[in-house]
C-alpha cells in the first residue's frame, strides 16, 4: 500500500511537468492551430495541409498526455481517500499508483527529447558484419526487431533499400521510420550489436558470435534547409531485383547516388553512397535517394555543431559506428546494454521489439551526463 508521502511526491511530479510544458500556453496554441485547419481552402495545398496536421498532432500529444496524467493522479487520490473509508482495498490503490507511475515515466522520458532533431522521423541503416550467413541472419533479426518496435508505437515504416543475403538473412537494409520523436528514441540504437548463440548454420552446433551495425540519422523534412552541391552528385542505375513486380529485373529502376562530401573543418573529401530500390519508378527512387542524402548531411552538420560539447561528454562511452553497444546472449537468456548496464532475461521480448526499457535507460543517463 502506498504512503501519503508517495502520493504527495506523485502530485509534485505531475505539477512540475505541467509547469515545464507550460500546459496552458500549449492549450491556447492547440486551439489556434486547429482553427487554421477549419479554413475551407485548407486542403487546397496538400503538402502544406499535411504539415499543419502534423503540427497539430504534435501539440495534441503533449496536451492529451498531460491530461491523461492529471486524470490518473486524481483517480489515485480518490482511491486513496476511499481506502481510508474502507470502500477500496489496497490492491486497487496500488494498481492505480502503478498506472500513474507508468504514465509519468512515459511523459518525463519524452520531455528529455528536447533537441531540434529529436522530434523528426528516423532513417535506420542496418549492415551485417563479417561472418557470412550467420551475421546476415542476425542483421535480418535486428530488422524485424525494429519493425516490430515501430509497429507497437504506431510509427509508419518504409523499406528504402534491401539487399538479401547469399543464403539467408540480409546484407544491408535502410528503413525510414516516420512519426513524432522517432529519431529521439532510436538514436539510442546507434552502434554495433553483438549476438552470441548456438548457430543453426554451424554443422558442429558451436556457439558463435556475430555482429551487425545500426546507424540512425534524422529523417529531414521540407522545413529543414540542407545545402546540396549538384556538381558533386553522380548517379548509377541498376535493376532492383527481388520478387515480383512488372519492372523488376527488366528495367533499371534502382538508383545509386554518389555524393562527394567535403568536411568544412578539415577539408577532407569523402564519398557518401546511397542506394534506393523502394519504388518501381526510377524518378521516385531518385527523389527518395536525395531525401536520404539530405538526412545524412543534416546529421553531419548536427555533429559538427556539437563538437564543442565533447569535453562535457568525454566520460561517456562513445555512440558511434564502431562501438559495441549491446550484447544479445541467447543461451544465457540475457540482453545487456554496455553503456548503461541495463539488462534483461526476456530475450524473446526484446527480439519482438520490446526496447523501451533500454531506450529509457539510455536517455536517463544521457540527460544526467549532459
Amino acid at each position: 500500500m502506498i504512503t501519503a508521502e508517495q502520493l504527495k511526491d506523485a502530485e509534485s511530479r505531475v505539477s512540475q511537468l505541467g509547469e515545464y510544458l507550460q500546459i496552458d500556453r500549449l492549450r491556447m496554441e492547440l486551439s489556434e492551430e486547429r482553427l487554421r485547419t477549419e479554413d475551407p481552402a485548407f486542403w487546397a495545398d496538400t503538402a502544406r495541409a499535411e504539415e499543419q496536421m502534423k503540427k497539430v498532432k504534435g501539440i495534441e500529444a503533449w496536451v492529451e498526455g498531460y491530461d491523461g496524467l492529471r486524470t490518473a493522479y486524481e483517480e489515485l487520490a480518490l482511491a486513496f481517500d476511499y481506502h481510508k473509508e474502507g470502500l477500496v482495498d489496497e490492491a486497487e490503490v496500488d494498481a492505480d499508483y502503478a498506472l500513474l507511475q507508468a504514465a509519468l515515466d512515459k511523459l518525463e522520458l519524452r520531455r528529455m527529447l528536447s533537441r531540434e532533431e529529436d522530434s523528426l522521423g528516423c532513417v535506420l541503416k542496418i549492415n551485417s558484419g563479417a561472418g557470412g550467413t550467420e551475421s546476415q541472419d542476425w542483421a535480418e533479426m535486428l530488422m524485424r526487431m525494429y519493425l516490430r518496435w515501430a509497429e507497437a508505437h504506431n510509427y509508419r515504416t518504409r523499406m528504402a533499400n534491401l539487399h538479401p543475403g547469399d543464403e539467408a538473412g540480409i546484407k544491408t537494409c535502410t528503413i525510414e521510420v516516420e512519426g513524432p520523436m522517432a529519431y529521439g528514441y532510436l538514436k539510442s540504437e546507434n552502434g554495433v550489436h553483438r549476438l552470441v548463440r548456438v548457430s543453426p548454420y554451424n554443422a558442429q552446433g558451436k556457439r558463435m558470435t556475430s555482429f551487425a551495425s545500426v546507424f540512425a540519422t534524422p529523417l529531414v523534412d521540407d522545413k529543414i534547409e540542407v545545402k546540396v552541391d549538384p556538381s558533386k552528385i553522380s548517379w548509377d542505375l541498376f535493376r532492383s531485383g527481388g520478387a515480383g513486380g512488372q519492372n523488376v529485373n527488366k528495367v533499371e529502376t534502382g538508383v545509386r547516388l554518389r555524393y562527394l562530401f567535403t568536411d568544412p573543418d578539415t577539408g577532407e573529401t569523402e564519398e557518401i553512397l546511397i542506394e534506393n530500390t523502394e519504388s518501381r519508378k526510377q524518378l521516385e527512387n531518385r527523389e527518395n535517394a536525395m531525401r536520404l542524402l539530405r538526412s545524412q548531411l543534416y546529421d553531419r552538420e548536427l555533429q559538427r555543431r556539437r563538437a564543442a560539447q565533447a569535453k562535457i561528454e568525454a566520460g561517456k562511452k562513445k555512440i558511434e559506428w564502431g562501438s559495441q553497444i549491446r550484447s544479445y546472449v541467447f543461451d544465457d537468456r540475457r540482453v545487456k546494454d554496455h553503456r548503461t548496464g541495463w539488462q534483461t532475461s526476456d530475450v524473446q521480448g526484446v527480439m519482438d521489439g520490446n526496447l523501451d526499457d533500454f531506450i529509457k535507460a539510455y536517455l536517463l543517463q544521457y540527460a544526467d551526463e549532459s
